[in-house]
Formats: structure tokens, sequence, C-alpha cells
């Protein structure tokens, strides 16, 4: 149904129009892109609506019956977007409205759904893979033959367009009284159509969408992300920043020795000239592991003064320089290092506990002083015991505690 016309309200300038009455000349330009992405959506729902209505049909095919439908889907749309109601009254500040295509889209979907017969209710959701593809391929059927042009769709989407928006968002309203003002009107006016002036874009889009089509446009010419000095249309920056740009990223050539440095392609070889003696610690460091950064870098000096004549500075890589300080070290002899030897861990705990024993009283051995001979005749009152006098004259060990008496007991007693 459509709305009334107090539902809207009016600009003054179409009050004084319609108080004036005559003849009026509608522009009647609409949002290109709007239109074109209406009008692609038809041919799918068609071909829908032509599988569904013809699923388990034994004497019609889809393409047999598109004409019908195609004649059927216009008028149901027209007729739907006619009694299109908005949900609330249109004003300047109002609600935002709903999407035009997601509203036709409704109402494709709605048509397609009521062209199903019995068989595509009950088999579809069995075979809907298979109703894809049918779907698909009928599609490009009709867009080979040409079954229904694209600026047809177009057309038929701009009627339903004009039906649903409200707020003029997607086509302009404004009415002229003679037809010289409406030309000079298209000539400026907003939804006035254009093409894209870049080369290789075929695109066309309304003139208020100019500037959104070209911050996104595949063909435009551009600066370089990386700030080369090359042009690159939009669609190859990519391509050419990670390739062929002088100004691409890449690690030092010596970055497998420990030079960790990122830097543009271009200026690796100022990178190489002027950090050179960095590069030569690294590379003397691989090759003598036990020298300090004081001896090496007192190497380094003797390799920059016997290489004057700048044998060193062509080297491109870590295996072409390694390869001239071998040579120039031959010249020059082999590197002397100092080498503080620390004892490990264990031997330093060996001789921590070795100190320690000699830290320990020790156990002295005494002697007694052997009895004379005259002292050993009185003091012995027989033979018995000054045999076992005479064995503790021979001196006894205070730590052997075996008696001498135990050593010739049975002797003695073999005596007596």
């Amino acid at each position: 149904m459509v709305p009334p016309d107090d539902a809207i309200e009016l600009k003054p300038e179409k009050l004084e129009e319609e108080k004036e009455g005559g003849p009026s000349f509608p522009c009647d330009f609409y949002d290109a892109n709007m239109a074109y992405k209406i009008g692609m959506a038809f041919l799918p729902g068609l071909a829908s609506a032509c599988i569904d209505n013809t699923t388990g049909g034994l004497f019609s095919t889809p393409a047999s019956v598109a004409v019908g439908i195609r004649k059927e889907m216009v008028g149901y749309l027209i007729q739907e977007s006619e009694n299109f109601v908005a949900e609330s009254v249109v004003l300047e500040d109002g609600a935002d409205v709903q999407d035009p295509y997601d509203i036709i889209s409704d109402f494709v979907d709605d048509f397609v759904s009521s062209k199903r017969n019995f068989f595509s209710g009950v088999y579809g959701w069995l075979l809907s893979e298979r109703r894809e593809d049918r779907i698909d391929d009928l599609v490009q059927e009709m867009e080979i033959n040409s079954f229904w042009l694209l600026n047809r769709r177009i057309s038929v989407a701009q009627t339903l367009l004009k039906n649903i928006d409200f707020k003029n968002i997607y086509y302009c309203s404004t009415n002229f009284k003679s037809i010289d003002d409406l030309e000079k009107h298209k000539s400026h006016c907003g939804f006035r159509t254009l093409a894209c002036t870049n080369e290789g874009c075929s695109s066309s889009f309304s003139a208020i969408q100019m500037d959104s089509h070209d911050s996104i446009c595949p063909f435009k010419i551009l600066p370089c992300e990386q700030n080369c000095s090359g042009i690159i249309i939009r669609r190859e920056m990519d391509r050419h920043c990670i390739t062929i740009c002088p100004m691409k990223l890449v690690k030092c050539p010596f970055y497998s020795v420990g030079c960790q440095s990122t830097i543009p392609q271009c200026t690796i070889d100022q990178h190489r000239t002027e950090n050179l003696a960095s590069h030569l610690i690294y590379i003397l460091k691989v090759l003598h592991k036990e020298a300090s950064t004081e001896e090496l870098t007192e190497r380094v000096k003797e390799l920059e003064k016997l290489s004057s004549l700048g044998q060193l500075a062509p080297a491109r890589d870590a295996k072409s320089l390694t390869i001239l300080i071998k040579d120039l070290e031959a010249k020059i002899g082999p590197l002397k290092v100092v080498t503080n030897v620390k004892p490990s861990a264990e031997a330093a705990d060996v001789i921590e506990k070795k100190e320690e024993r000699t830290a320990l009283p020790t156990k002295h051995v005494r002697f007694e002083e052997p009895p004379s001979k005259e002292e050993e005749n009185i003091n012995s009152p027989s033979k018995g015991s000054h045999h076992e006098d005479s064995c503790h004259g021979k001196g006894e060990l205070v730590i052997d505690r075996i008696s001498c008496g135990n050593r010739t007991g049975p002797s003695l007693a073999n005596k007596s």
C-alpha cells in the first residue's frame, strides 16, 4: 500500500511546486551500485524458483518454465515493494532504514519459497548439495543465452528501489519545471553515473561514490607503500613490495654469524661498508672462540691495517669474508690468546679436602728407651722372665696392642 502524502515531510520548494501545478520533469537518477547489486540477485532467485518448481516433474524442465516464472517474479516483487510499509514515520532525524538490498532479497526468498512443489519440500533437505549445483548450472546457462539481460534487471531494481526508499537515500527525487533545468541538474547530480578513469577498470558508479571507488579501485596507480621511487597499480602493490621493491626489508647478509640488523634491500652495500668492523668481530668470534673481546678488537685493527686497499669491503656475505680473513691471518700469523686456566669445581673440591686433611692433628709413634744389660740382669729373676723382659727391651710401639708375652708364652712353657 502506498503511504499517504501527509506521512512524508514535504520541503518548501515541493509545496510551491504543488501549489503552482503544471508539468514536472523528475531526475530519476539512481545509486548505480545499489541497483546493480539488487539486479545481480534476481538471476539466482529465478533459477532457484525454476528448479524447485520442477523437482520430481516428468513433463517440465527448469528451462521450459523460466519465462513464465520470470514474469510472475517481477510482478510479485513490484507488488511487495508497493505494499512495503515503513516501520516508523520517515523523518530526517529518524531511525536508520533497513538496507534496500536486504529488503528485496527477502522478497526474492519469499517468492522462491512460494514456487516449491511437494517433491522439492520432501526431498529438498536430502538433495541440498545437488540442488545448489543445479541452480549454479542453470544460472550459467541463462547468462550464456542472454535470457535476462543485466540492464533489464537493473531497470526492475530501480523501480523497486524507488518504491522502498522513503528517505530518498538511493535515488534523486528532484522535479523540474522544464527540460532545460533538468538537463542542467543532471550534469552535476550526485547520482549521475560515472565511469572509472583508471586504465583497465570498467567499473561504473554514482558520482557520490567516486571517492569510495577510488579508495579500492584495483587499477589505480599509487606510489610505492614502502617509499621507493616506483609507481604501481594497487592490485600489484603487494607483489611489488615483497619481491622487487628496493625498499623491501631484508636481513643482513651476516645474520648467520650474529648481525641482527634488518635493512632496506637497496642499502645492503652501505650497511656492509659502515659495519665492516662489527662483521669482522662476529666472524673472528667463530674462528677464535677462546679469544677475549679485547684480543678480537686488536685483531680487527691488524686486519684493517693489512687490507688498507679495501680488500675486505667487497665481501658480500659471511662465507666470502671468512675466506679473506683466513688469507690475511696466514700473513699475520696465529692469534696469541692468553688463557687463564681455572680449576674445575671437582678439582677445587679435591684440593680443599686435601688441605683439610693436612690441617688435622697427627698421631705420633712413641718408642721406649731399651734397658741396659746391667738393669736387665738385676730385674730379671728367672730365665723365663728374662726372656719376656728382653722381648720388651727391644722396643714396643704404643699403637701396637699385641703383647710379646702372647707371642713367647708357649715357648717359655716348653722350656720349664
